[in-house]
């Protein structure tokens, strides 16, 4: 099995090295770049508006990384007075061991939908949300929490950048490294991979074997024409790696 892993730095690189030390062939095409957020500058403000009562959600490991050093730069730490949430565990744990401040997150995955589903987010009337995300995503999130009452605001901490490659050559790269597995962790990569193919190329590439992160990703990508799907536990590189070298993965 040769692997082909789109997801960005440096997580990227990691996922590779732990397919490596399984003996398994894997390389390195991310997607997109990662780069500061446009409004970063501002979440200290952001913060401080909030009160007690209010409700953070940190939205990715990258919205972690990039408030909690926005905060450093600024003398800051995380205000005791706000609830946490994160998106999944990976997430959450990474925002409780550089914080040290308690955190919520679901403990059967990382979608909007299982983290909507807590008791505690069901009613929110009057309350203040801040979303710590990328540019742009997870719509479905800011829109259900505002239906239950809340009052929905965003951070944009980091940004997705989409790498350029010369068409021609990426499809004929991959094809003759005999890639057999494509690792894709969100619906940005899914969307900028389905743009790098050539028409010659889409036959061989739908019939590639694709892991992705959620169902939602897995029925774009079947309505887009691929046909071998398998959706991993979590975006956790761990969860990554067991579902590439587990059976169902045809390993």
């Amino acid at each position: 099995m040769s692997i082909l892993v789109t997801r960005p730095s440096p997580n990227g690189e990691q996922l590779v090295e732990l397919l490596k030390t399984q003996g398994l062939t894997a390389y390195h095409a991310p997607l997109i770049d990662i780069i500061p957020g446009s409004e970063l500058p501002n979440l200290p403000t952001k913060l401080d508006q909030l009160e007690s009562t209010d409700l953070v959600f940190l939205l990715s490991k990258n919205a972690v990384w990039y408030a909690n050093l926005r905060l450093q730069q600024a003398g800051l730490s995380w205000p005791d007075k706000l609830s946490y949430y994160g998106i999944g565990g990976s997430t959450g744990k990474m925002f409780q061991q550089i914080t040290g401040r308690t955190i919520v997150w679901p403990e059967n995955g990382e979608t909007s939908e299982i983290l909507l589903a807590l008791p505690e987010l069901q009613f929110l009337e009057g309350k203040k949300v801040l979303l710590l995300r990328g540019n742009g995503g997870r719509e479905l999130l800011a829109s259900t929490l505002r239906s239950r009452g809340a009052y929905i605001d965003y951070c944009e901490c980091y940004s997705r950048q989409a790498i350029s490659y010369e068409i021609s050559l990426f499809n004929a790269q991959w094809r003759t490294k005999n890639i057999s597995t494509i690792v894709v962790t969100s619906g940005q990569q899914l969307n900028l991979l389905t743009h790098l193919i050539a028409d010659n190329y889409q036959d061989w590439w739908h019939t590639r074997h694709l892991l992705v992160v959620s169902h939602r990703i897995a029925n774009i990508a079947h309505d887009m024409g691929w046909k071998n799907i398998d959706v991993a536990n979590s975006a956790d590189n761990n969860a990554l790696l067991n579902a590439l070298i587990s059976t169902d993965m045809g390993c």
